[in-house]
């Protein structure tokens, strides 16, 4: 018979439990969103250190102005008006390899840093060339806008030392930076998203759902962006701008 140790199917009236926790006497009114999404995940009460830094991770990409995201939300809101729920969905789907979601890829790459026996500058170096080899971007570097410094990155750097986390990972992920500098040269972007692998890794947060944290945290912003299309719309000067763009045959 399958099993579930997530929650308690809504026939089942008898109880409401999350995680093995009475949902209405232990969670609701007990702990916070980012708690009971912590708890949720991993099965695991947060401890107050992990608490606060999985609320940084998800507040520092709720919202970055109109990024895609934002603007394709807005587009099908348009469209749906009456059903939040549409846009909101619709705007997550951009959260990929591209923008915002390339966390995921960094983790895996720190893990694999972590478990490595060897001198992790010689790690740091096979990953560099590996990559380079493929012509690919390391995930979590580079940055069209913001140039040598991401002050994002460093923002969540300095709460996760603030919360006195072990800063394992964090050291991996600058070795990787600085060996990424080396072979190009000059300084390459350490972006917000190899911060956030390396943070949610201190944090014990699985892998295959670091990504989920961009999406949590951006639906949020994406409610901001849905509710001002409804009185400040741009889709109408969106509209007008595909009228510009020739036909060639």
């Amino acid at each position: 018979m399958p099993t579930t140790s997530i929650g308690t199917h809504p026939n089942d009236t008898g109880r409401l439990r999350l995680r093995g926790h009475d949902t209405l006497s232990e969670i609701v009114g007990e702990l916070s969103f980012t708690e009971g999404f912590y708890l949720l995940v991993t099965g695991r009460r947060p401890s107050p250190a992990q608490s606060k830094l999985l609320d940084a991770s998800l507040l520092i990409l709720m919202d970055h102005g109109l990024t895609p995201s934002a603007l394709v939300a807005r587009l099908v809101s348009d469209s749906n008006p009456d059903d939040i729920q549409i846009p909101l969905a619709a705007g997550a789907l951009m959260i990929g390899n591209r923008f915002a979601g390339t966390m995921a890829g960094a983790g895996r790459i720190l893990s694999e840093g972590m478990a490595f026996s060897g001198e992790k500058s010689e790690w740091a170096r096979s990953v560099v060339q590996k990559f380079q080899e493929a012509k690919r971007r390391v995930p979590g570097f580079g940055h069209p806008n913001y140039k040598e410094k991401d002050p994002r990155a460093a923002r969540l750097f300095t709460v996760a030392d603030a919360a006195g986390v072990k800063g394992d990972y964090i050291s991996l992920l600058k070795l990787l930076s600085e060996a990424i500098d080396t072979a190009a040269g000059k300084p390459i972007t350490l972006n917000v998203t190899g911060a956030l692998a390396a943070v949610l890794h201190e944090i014990e947060f699985p892998v295959d759902a670091m990504r989920a944290v961009a999406v949590v945290g951006r639906c949020a912003g994406l409610v901001g962006h849905v509710l001002e299309e409804r009185t400040n719309p741009l889709s109408p000067e969106l509209f007008a701008f595909s009228e510009s763009v020739d036909y060639l045959e």
